[in-house]
């Protein structure tokens, strides 16, 4: 990714009190346990600086699909492969991050413009495990994707709500989906990655029947506090619905989307639910591959085109 823009540079003739208040207001914030988010530009960070103590999650910009990466302590996970034709894409940013295998490759569900890409990851990268909702599914991205899980000798585990997965210091845990459903996308694998005191929440194309069956199985006592959300079906008016995002409460929200493609994602009833929460939206569309950098306390961005910016206005 290119270099982030600086961090804005403070201004002379600040009031000295002034400065001692906002200092001990600081102070009080840190003792509480908040993290510090930067909200109105990229922050000065170094993604290749910070050593091993961080997660790194790599929203790939792979079109009208979803492909992420996440980073930590020398491990690799791989959730969902965009679309078959980015399959080289995919392996070659693998390269690039220095990956040599991968901790778990897990599709969340069985649609093409998720599954299609594994394939090709799976035919150069070995796999400690692969997860998915469904063993079976009438298509060939599916049966492509069967095909170098087998030859692998792996076999593919389907998660229940509760089961974890640990990769170096994050725990993952899955969420969903909590009942079986006709509608594929209701039956993706959801994911909460727990870095520290970070949360990122991966939904792959969960619907809002989906969100509402999770959110009523976890009951009110769950935390869910996300730090970063993964918007359901890039942006689906069927999605992210006014309860889920009450609830989830998310401080960012990443789109993964296709520029100008047909379905008009994301949808305007979604980005206005944004809007009125006051959640910055980072879409893929816009802004290319979106790298979220997290030392277990906050997290910043960064993203391939650094002359558009999600924080604008």
């Amino acid at each position: 990714l290119a270099e982030p823009a600086e961090k804005a540079q403070k201004q002379p003739g600040v009031d000295h009190d002034m400065k001692k208040l906002t200092a001990l207001f600081l102070i009080l914030l840190l003792l509480c346990g908040c993290s510090f988010e930067y909200v109105t530009a990229p922050p000065a960070l170094d993604p290749d600086s910070t050593g091993n103590n961080v997660l790194k999650v790599h929203y790939l910009d792979v079109g009208q699909a979803d492909c992420i990466l996440l980073e930590t302590d020398g491990q690799y996970l791989l959730i969902d492969g965009g679309n078959k034709e980015d399959g080289q894409f995919v392996v070659s940013y693998l390269e690039r991050q220095g990956v040599e295998a991968l901790e778990a490759v897990i599709c969340t569900h069985p649609h093409e413009d998720h599954v299609g890409g594994l394939a090709a990851v799976l035919a150069v990268y070995p796999a400690a495990s692969v997860y998915a909702p469904t063993k079976t599914y009438g298509s060939d991205a599916f049966d492509d994707f069967l095909k170098y899980t087998d030859q692998q000798a792996l076999e593919i585990t389907v998660p229940a709500p509760g089961d974890e997965l640990i990769l170096g210091q994050a725990k993952l845990t899955f969420l969903g989906p909590t009942k079986s459903y006709a509608e594929a996308n209701d039956t993706s694998i959801i994911l909460m990655a727990h870095f520290l005191e970070t949360r990122f929440l991966f939904t792959g194309d969960m619907e809002a029947a989906a969100e509402k069956d999770m959110l009523d199985f976890w009951g009110e006592a769950f935390q869910w506090d996300v730090d970063v959300l993964k918007v359901g079906h890039h942006g689906s008016g069927t999605s992210s619905s006014y309860r889920f995002l009450r609830e989830t409460a998310p401080e960012y929200a990443v789109i993964s989307v296709g520029a100008g493609n047909p379905h008009g994602h994301p949808h305007e009833s979604v980005t206005s639910r944004f809007a009125d929460a006051g959640t910055p939206v980072l879409r893929t569309d816009e802004l290319g591959t979106i790298l979220a950098v997290s030392d277990g306390y906050s997290i910043s961005f960064t993203w391939e085109h650094t002359g558009q910016s999600p924080f604008a206005g």
